[in-house]
Parts: C-alpha cells; structure tokens; sequence
C-alpha cells in the first residue's frame, strides 16, 4: 500500500509498523496512491450495481461495495464492518423552499452506524491498524471522531484512547464514546492540542493514530461520493456542499471526485462549497483572501461543536479540491446554523448543528448569486440529530438561540379530560 507527500511527492509505504501519517522528508500530509491503469470501470460499474442489496457480507457495506476503489490490497480477513454507508438519499421540499434551488438532495450519513459520517473512514483506519498488528487505537475528537472509533475498536476487540476536549462537546457524544468502551481523557485546550499531542506521541506509546491526518480515513470517507453517485445513477448534481471543520471530508470528497472522474464513472466535476461556522472559519478565511496558506485560529467558538476546529489537519488537501472543482468557500453564524438545522428536523430527517451548517451555506450562497436558483445541489448531512440534544433543548425551549416562531416548538402543559380531550393549561 503506497501513499505520496501531497508537497513534495515522497514515496512511503504503508505495510508494516509504525505507521506514518507524515512526510519523512518535508512534513507534509500523505495521500494514498492507486493505480487505476488495469481497471476495467464498465466492469466495475456492474459487480458495485451486484453488491447492492447483498446481506451478511463485507460487500453489504457501502464503504466495501467499492473496495477495490479504496483498499484493493487489504485482505478480507483485515476488514472490520457494521454495515457502514447505505444511508439515505432525500429530497424535502421544505428544505428545498428553504435553500432556494430547483433540485435538492440530502445525503443523510447520520444514518451510520455511530450516527457520523466518520464511520465511512474509521471503518477502514481500523482495519488497517488491524492489518499491521497494532491493538490500541488512538484519536483526539470534538465528539463524532471518538464515539466512531470507540465503536469500530470495540467490533475488534481492541483498545481505544480518545482524548476530547473539556469544553465545547456535546456531552452526547462523550457518553457514546464512554458506552463503546473507550478510555476517555478530557483536557483543558483544544482540538488542536490534541493533534500535537498524538503527532509527538503516539507512536512511542504503540498507538495507531485515526484522525484525518491518516490517509486510509480519507480514502474510507471518499465512499461517501461513491455512493452518492451510484444513487444517482452515475449523474451528479451541479454542486455538492458540505460542512467543513477539520476539512477531511472535503479532501476525501476531493479525492473521490478525482477517482470517479479519472476512471470515467462521471462525465463532470461538480462544483463544491465548503461551510465553516464563523467563529471556527480559518479555510474559508484563507480562500476569500487568495491566500495559500492557513492561519489557524486560536480560540475557535461555535454551537456547531463538531465544527469546532481553529488548525484544520486537511486544509491543504481542501484547498486542493476546490481549485479541482472551481468551488468557493462560506461562513455561517450560529443563528444561521441553528434555523437550517431546524427546518431540516421538521422534514423529518433530523441532524446536528455542524451538518445544519451545508444547508445554511447553501441559502446563504443562493441569496449572494454564487450559486443560481435553477441549479441542483445536493449537501451532505455528517450527524444525527441525537448526537447533541442540548442544541434541540436551546433553540426550541430555552430561547439562547433566536428562533424564527414558525420554526420553534415548545412543550406545552395540559390537562388530560376524557370528555373533552387534551386542554392547554
């Protein structure tokens, strides 16, 4: 299994312990290499159409269906699977009234396993720590990153060592990741902190790393555009809009489009906008500036915690997507975030506040004229509504959060009568 410094080129192998998730030479960040050249796509094309539908297999997993497009050369025996990928593909017409375009999909990936689109790349992260022997899974996460990981080592039998930050989590995602069996360790600092921290140590302590900065997690989460594609039956809308916070679905997004492209399962490239939080919004920044390098963020602030990100790991390979795919970049406010996310809870799909964030971008980006009305899009939704219920609690109960009235709900107290049914008190 081959990777390349996406800055200088270096060659590295990836077969054998300790694995390395940086350039030897530059340090700069690795992308997997593939050789396409043998491929046969028609073919291809008619074995992934099989695999669906197919039950109690590797191949029943919407990451693995497309296995020999993300780890030809990791054996069977290696895979840990539950099922991932295979979420749903909706169309609201309230969200789609709310956004303001003529066609709108949303991709639901809270419907995975842990909840997260996460489970797409973890599932292979931890199968190839798995492969080369390591039994100690390791990851720094503001929520989703860690209740994945918790939950895959735990389908492995093995350890997992997460370390969340002690403040701006939702204390759902924490209590999932306790539930897998994961050991915990809150700090006072951020996301960031944590990245140094597993970059300095972890390979000293035997621990495999599973944040975005392993390249295997982007070649797993590069699965969601498979699927999304295959859903559509090979055709894509005109955009693709995400949430961005660590970037590291926009870098698998970016490689996925790279493959399906390449190998001519796609006749275009679909625009893509990136979505940050404002007060965690660093990528988009660096992108209205023309600039070519990232200033992190020091003290990142969003209701959007998974979002919640000031040095994002993958900023360069998201920069490199956009460039690929002629995309622009968006910051949302919180109040922003919180009205799309409940006009999107209303239509009866639900998520979390961070994947709330594409839709408002969305919206946002049609009222400026970056994006036109007549134009399809489809915004991928990373997290389940449940994963912080205290956002549901503050927008509809609390009034932290200010809320248009045909979208806030509150709990009533009644009077229940027999005769004359419910009463409001």
């Amino acid at each position: 299994m081959q990777a390349a410094c996406m800055e200088c080129g270096t060659q590295v192998g990836l077969e054998r312990q300790p694995m390395q998730y940086h350039c030897g030479v530059c340090g700069g960040l690795l992308r997997i290499v593939h050789d396409f050249s043998q491929v046969d796509a028609a073919r291809l094309k008619r074995v992934f159409d099989e695999r669906r539908g197919i039950r109690n297999c590797i191949a029943a997993s919407g990451v693995w269906r497309y296995k020999e497009l993300i780890a030809p050369e990791l054996p069977d025996d290696a895979v840990v699977t539950r099922n991932e990928g295979n979420t749903g593909l909706y169309e609201p017409a309230p969200v789609k009234e709310f956004a303001g375009v003529r066609r709108l999909y949303l991709k639901a990936q809270s419907e995975n396993p842990s909840g997260s689109f996460k489970d797409n790349g973890m599932a292979v992260a931890v199968s190839h720590g798995k492969w080369l022997g390591y039994s100690t899974f390791a990851c720094t996460s503001t929520g989703n990153t860690s209740s994945s990981l918790a939950m895959y080592a735990a389908i492995a039998g093995m350890q997992a060592m997460v370390l969340v930050p002690s403040s701006e989590v939702s204390p759902n995602k924490v209590l999932q990741t306790l539930a897998y069996g994961a050991t915990v360790n809150t700090f006072g600092g951020t996301y960031d902190d944590g990245i140094r921290w597993l970059s300095s140590n972890a390979e000293q302590q035997g621990m495999y790393v599973c944040n975005s900065m392993n390249p295997l997690r982007i070649e797993g989460q590069k699965s969601i555009i498979f699927e999304l594609a295959h859903d559509l039956e090979w055709q894509l809308p005109d955009w693709i809009v995400l949430p961005g916070g660590a970037l590291s679905n926009a870098a698998a997004l970016g490689q996925g489009l790279h493959d399906l492209y390449a190998l001519g399962f796609i006749n275009r490239l679909p625009k893509v906008a990136v979505i940050q939080a404002e007060g965690a919004s660093p990528f988009h920044r660096m992108v209205a500036a023309s600039h070519r390098t990232l200033t992190p963020e020091p003290k990142p602030s969003t209701r959007a915690s998974a979002l919640n990100i000031g040095n994002p790991p993958s900023w360069l390979k998201a920069l490199r997507m956009l460039e690929m795919t002629e995309g622009v970049t968006a910051a949302v406010s919180d109040a922003e975030i919180m009205e799309a996310k409940a006009c999107i809870d209303r239509s009866g799909i639900g998520c979390e506040p961070a994947s709330a964030a594409a839709v408002a971008g969305l919206r946002k980006l049609v009222r400026k004229g970056v994006i036109t009305p007549e134009e399809t899009a489809a915004c991928i939704l990373t997290g389940s509504m449940l994963k912080d219920t205290d956002a549901i609690r503050e927008f509809h109960m609390d009034g932290m959060l200010s809320a248009p009235p045909l979208l806030r709900n509150t709990i009533r107290s009644v009077t229940l009568s027999s005769r004359d049914g419910i009463l409001a008190k």
